[in-house]
């Protein structure tokens, strides 16, 4: 089988999440596809370009390789939705963003296919995942998950309106400690590179099943999750171009985010020192 994920190995205290950025369908699931559903509009798009600044600061970088339609990384194995109530898109989707469908008539994945995908695509990330989050924090004693994400800023579905060019989620400052989301809070008020963004913190995106699982503030493992407006860094539409014009912008907003990440962990380390 091929590698169902690529990963950077860095050993700063901090670890880049990538669950939505993949764009491989085996070929036997590609075949049962609507044309739609080919194009891939619900892809985190570019990402990795966005975040390729992670590596100068020696952090750990995991991304998937397979789209979301195959399977929804970023979702429990049992489902659960992660906004009781609300229209969400599950394990194993079978309708776009848009609604419109996924798979040709009859072509659904069944039960058995789904347990099958968690096995083959779902484990290996989550695995690799859990098993960084372990070495990391056994060189600082703490560990920063950034579990990055975009998506388009107009999906009726999900939001009315238009989204915020930035969506920070903390699961309601539950999945990190209060004083990193101020820390980030703070960055976001006072950095000149972020003038020009809207940001919310727990608005309609909270976070999704890896910021909820990962994230043990009082293990000191702290889980952020966001969630970028796609036109603040690329054309919306297929087949759905980066704009380094407009990437160029907001990268160093993006650089300062994670160095407040960095600098907070240096300042738990130092605290937890001075302590012992």
């Amino acid at each position: 089988m091929d590698k169902t994920y690529d990963f950077y190995s860095g050993n700063s205290p901090l670890l880049i999440s990538m669950p939505h950025v993949g764009t491989g369908i085996p070929k036997d699931i590609k075949s049962r596809l609507t044309p739609e559903a080919l194009q891939l509009a619900d892809v985190d798009w570019h990402l990795p370009i966005l975040y390729d600044m992670a590596k100068d600061f020696d952090i750990s970088v995991i991304s998937a390789e397979y789209a979301r339609y195959v399977i929804d990384l970023n979702r429990s194995t049992d489902n659960t939705s992660l906004y009781p109530g609300q229209d969400v898109t599950g394990l194993c989707p079978i309708d776009t963003f848009a609604k419109s469908a996924i798979y040709l008539e009859g072509e659904q994945p069944d039960e058995a296919e789904v347990e099958s995908r968690i096995k083959q695509y779902w484990q290996p990330y989550h695995q690799k995942l859990a098993t960084e989050i372990q070495r990391l924090y056994a060189i600082h004693g703490v560990v920063i998950l950034w579990d990055a994400h975009s998506i388009a800023s107009h999906v009726p579905r999900f939001f009315s309106g238009q989204l915020p060019d930035l969506n920070f989620g903390t699961v309601d400052s539950s999945s990190c400690d209060t004083s990193l989301q101020n820390a980030l809070a703070a960055t976001m008020h006072e950095s000149i590179h972020a003038k020009n963004y809207s940001h919310v913190f727990n608005g309609r995106f909270k976070g999704g099943y890896i910021t909820r699982h990962y994230g043990m503030p009082c293990m000191n493992i702290h889980a952020i999750q966001l969630e970028m407006s796609q036109c603040i860094y690329m054309e919306e539409n297929f087949p759905y171009k980066y704009d380094s014009e407009l990437a160029m912008k907001v990268k160093p907003l993006l650089t300062e985010l994670l160095k407040t990440c960095l600098n907070w962990a240096e300042t738990q380390k130092q605290t937890k020192n001075e302590n012992n």
